[in-house]
């Protein structure tokens, strides 16, 4: 039986992913439904939504690195 991921708390979430690590189906369900919840002020792309995901993630960490220098 699969866990209603929306309705648990992000402390249950985060329980869940420590337990479901090597799950990548559970991992990654668990994982959208907490960055979901996130303020969208600060929201950045799902990684697993990214057509080129390595070079865009790469693109979005420069980018931070230079805001911060």
């Amino acid at each position: 039986m699969t866990p209603n991921l929306s309705q648990m708390t992000n402390a249950e979430l985060k329980q869940y992913l420590s337990k479901h690590r090597n799950d990548e189906e559970a991992f990654r369900s668990a994982l959208k439904v907490l960055m979901q919840r996130r303020d969208p002020a600060n929201r950045q792309p799902y990684p697993f939504d990214l057509a080129n995901p390595e070079s865009e993630v790469e693109a979005i960490l420069r980018e931070k690195f230079n805001q911060a220098e």
